[in-house]
This record gives structure tokens, sequence and C-alpha cells, in this order.
């Protein structure tokens, strides 16, 4: 990431945005995270859209990456840009597109574009410094207009009134939330929250933590620490661009506990669908979303309250394409995520948010907290109801030309020799993404897969044990994904089945040699 490459990559956008909408208005939104020279890099590309003719939303500093994609549909953008390198390492800028609903780009767009970027041969073709006046800044007055479009959310405005006093802790891993998360939880009726200090501070360097990733308990001990001392009733982080969440809850003993993202795509499903529910607001035509190596869980939450759900591949945008597909045939989304701590609580965002994501886990904890439970307890209580589903990840990375190689060949291997017994239970279905097909072995029944082809295998087991083996879209790793379930008939259970998940989780890396 320099100027050079962020220019190219910005007129080839514009490129194709002149050549896809001729004729029309092209409105544009760009933001910027907090990573070093991400203000640069943003100011760059507003100059560039503004030198080519469009309407360009710069906000005034930096937003989360959910804010810029609601910019996009509030304004009646065809497109935009947030420069981010979302929770990588400090080391790391990048450049995420928008189209025209407020989702990352997806095919064909993103493989013209491209083409588009290619075809710049020469910086001189870039164009810059022209017509500054095209530029409008984005300030504090659009926050208000997003945070109000949270605030609609809330399901528990009275548990909240009761409850408003209740503890909370936050950070922003030196990033876009610092401003937005508090303000958003105050909007919903919270009076004490308290954040960390030094991670308010704004800086892309990261120093109080090793990597700014809310999924690694590592990141989030200044924050666990100081919801110990405070005896906070919840613990919540944002990443740098503050799309992911992450959540920490005190077990009985008082010792926090850092929610998974299954975890959390569970709780919140579980609340949006219960309140929409007692509130007499479900009719059948909602639905949620998750990835395909999200939680089953999840699923069968959703489908106790009627509630459909939809799969998709690994990425929000691909969320976004089945709201997208979905909207026109008169359905509601209410809800999805996946794995690796994102969720989405609302369809005026078509990327994770982390911001609306705060304040919805914040309010059910209130609520939780009003009919006499914890968030904790409640995770418990949907094990015994819905069956005790742990996951676990692998990722082996494998660096540079030769390491791509090497994860093309396994994922060969892994075809041509798939395994046929996992954790001493038989492989009944193999699902091949890339192929879009998924074939029942018991029966040898072959049915299509529905869905965008992928590079993705997965294995399902007879007793519903899962593996999924799929590359690194961003990063040089294969990731393999694990899934087991068993029934919890008991609360007290907890500790003695969740153990024996745990070393069937062992069992299955030993079995397929990752250890």
């Amino acid at each position: 990431m320099n100027v050079y490459t962020v220019g190219m990559a910005t007129q080839g956008l514009a490129n194709y945005l002149a050549k896809t909408f001729a004729g029309e208005e092209i409105k544009v939104a760009v933001s910027h995270d907090c990573r070093n020279h991400s203000r640069e890099f943003a100011e760059r590309v507003a100059d560039i859209f503004a030198s080519n003719g469009f309407r360009v939303f710069l906000f005034d500093s930096l937003r989360p990456t959910p804010e810029l994609s609601f910019a996009i549909r509030e304004l009646g953008c065809k497109s935009g840009v947030m420069v981010t390198a979302s929770h990588n390492p400090r080391e790391y800028n990048g450049y995420k597109a928008y189209w025209t609903d407020g989702s990352q780009v997806v095919a064909p767009h993103d493989r013209n574009i491209i083409a588009e970027v290619a075809a710049i041969t020469d910086i001189d073709r870039i164009k810059s410094g022209l017509h500054p006046e095209n530029i409008t800044i984005l300030d504090e007055a659009f926050d208000r207009v997003y945070l109000q479009r949270i605030k609609s959310l809330s399901l528990s405005p009275e548990a909240v009134a009761a409850n408003r006093d209740m503890k909370i802790v936050y950070t922003p891993i030196h990033g876009c939330g610092y401003r937005l998360v508090p303000q958003a939880l105050r909007e919903f009726g919270f009076t004490d929250v308290s954040t960390v200090a030094e991670q308010m501070v704004i800086d892309g360097n990261f120093p109080t933590v090793e990597s700014p990733n809310p999924e690694e308990r590592t990141t989030m001990r200044m924050a666990i620490e100081q919801g110990m001392r405070e005896r906070a009733d919840i613990v919540l982080a944002t990443d740098p661009d503050a799309d992911r969440i992450g959540i920490a809850v005190p077990d009985e003993e008082g010792n926090y506990v850092l929610l998974n993202g299954n975890q959390t795509c569970v709780l919140l499903t579980y609340y949006i669908c219960r309140r929409w529910s007692e509130t007499g607001r479900l009719d059948g035509h909602q639905f949620v979303v998750k990835t395909i190596v999200t939680s089953e869980m999840v699923a069968e939450v959703a489908r106790s309250f009627g509630v459909k759900v939809f799969d998709c591949l690994t990425g929000f945008k691909y969320i976004a394409g089945i709201i997208r597909r979905q909207e026109p045939l008169g359905e509601k989304y209410i809800g999805g995520g996946e794995e690796s701590f994102g969720y989405l609580p609302e369809d005026f965002v078509r990327d994770k948010d982390g911001v609306s994501s705060c304040a919805l886990a914040a309010e059910a904890a209130a609520w939780a907290k009003s009919i006499g439970t914890t968030l904790y307890q409640l995770i418990k209580e949907l094990y015994v109801k819905y069956g005790f589903y742990k996951e676990g990840l692998v990722s082996i990375v494998r660096k540079g030309q030769e390491g791509q190689e090497e994860i093309h060949r396994m994922m060969v291997d892994w075809r041509t020799a798939p395994p046929k017994v996992i954790a001493g239970s038989s492989v009944a279905v193999i699902r091949d993404y890339l192929t879009g097909e998924s074939r029942d072995l018991t029966t040898g029944k072959v049915t299509p897969i529905d869905m965008e082809k992928s590079d993705v295998l997965q294995f399902i087991t007879a007793d519903r044990s899962m593996v999924s083996v799929r590359p690194s879209g961003t990063e040089p790793k294969i990731k393999y994904y694990f899934s087991v379930r068993e029934p919890l008939d008991a609360i007290d259970r907890y500790d003695a089945v969740g153990s024996e998940l745990d070393a069937k989780l062992e069992r299955i890396k030993k079995d397929l040699r990752l250890e």
C-alpha cells in the first residue's frame, strides 16, 4: 500500500464506475481506520474520485467500516472505499471496495474492476488535483443519523431502563470505535460505561497489544482486567475498524469468559428471535444468515422460532448477497454472522457491524439480568435446549509461492483421498463447494449446492460432527474448522460434557494429522 498502488486501484475503480453508470450522477463515499497512513490514502482516494467528476463524501476523520457501508446506502452512492486492514497486524493496510448496496464488491464486478486496474500501466493516467469542490465532508451530524438508526434496533428498552446503571467496560483497541460505541451505548440508555483509557488513544501501532484482534484473549487482557476490578456485567471490544465484536462475561465465580464468535452469534440470534417473537413481530417472513463454517446451533435456534435460515460462503459480502436476493421477495433479514467475531443485527448496513452489535449485546445482557439470569448462564441453558455445540479451528501457515502450491496440493489430496472415519464416526456426507456437489455416501445420492463455487470441502459424519477445509482468502493459510455436538441433559453436566467434546475435537485433529 502506497500512494501509487492506491492511485491505480482508485482510478481503475473510477473507470469501471464511469462505464457501468454512464450518463448517471456518480456518488461515492470514502472512509478510513486508525492505521498508519490511512488518512493520507483516504484523501488520495477522494481526490482521484473528485478529479474523475464524481461527487465524493469523505469523512472528516476515522470511522467504523459499517458506517461507511451505511453512508453508501443512506446517500445513494454507487460505490465506496474503506482504507483498512481490519484486525490484521500493525504492519498491514488495505483497501476495501464497496458497491451500490453497501456490500463489498462481488462477481462479476470484482473481476471487472481488477481488469480496469491492470489496464493502468502509467501513473500519468491517474487523474488528481482536479475539482476539489466535488468533495463534501461528513462529520458528527452524519454520525447522529447512523446512531439513530442503531437506536431503532432496541428490543428491550424497559430492561435497559431497569438496568441502566449496569456496569459495561469497553475498548476500541486504539481504533474507530472509540467515539461511536460508547455513544451508541448511551443512546440505548446505559449510564455506566467505562473505557480502557490507554486503548482509547488512536494509534496505528497498537502499542498495548501484540495483535489488534479481539478473538485473542491476550488482546482483551486490559479490558478484562478492568472488568474484574469494576465487576462489570459485560466487557466489550471492537477491532481497529469496529466491524468485529469481542465479548467477555463473568461466570458464576466471577472469572471472565471470552465468548467465541459462534457463541456470540448464537446468543444474539436467540435474543433477537425471542424478543421479535415476544413482541409479536414474527410473521414467517423473517430470516437469518450464517456462513457455512459457523455453528449449526445458530440454525437450530432460528428455526425453533419459525425463522428461515440461509447458509453462505465465508465473508459478509455473501451475507449481503442473500439479503439483496431476499428483499424483493418481501422477506426481512433480522440478523446473521460468522464464527470470526462478526455479526450484523440490521439490514441498513451490509457489512458486519461492531457498533450496533455492541449496543445489542449490552441490551441482551440487561434483558438477561431482568429475567434473573446472565449471558453466561443463558448460553448454558441454550446448550440444554438445543444441544451442546463446540467448535475448533486450526490454521496452517504456508508462505510464499511454494506455500501457495502446497496449500493447493493439500486441497487436491483431500478431494482425491477424503477421510472415511473421523473420531470413530463414519463420514456420511461430503460437500465440495468447488464442484458444487453434495454427495451422500450412504445412498450415493448427489445433490447440487446452490452457491457460488469456492475452494471449500466439508466432511459430515454420522454423528453430526463436521470438518470444513478451506484456504484463507486473505492470508497464506489453510484453515480447518471443526464442529462437534452432544446432548446436554442438565446444566450441572456442563463441565463433564464440555470435557468430552474437547477430547473429541482433539481426536479429530489427530485423525486428520493436524496435531
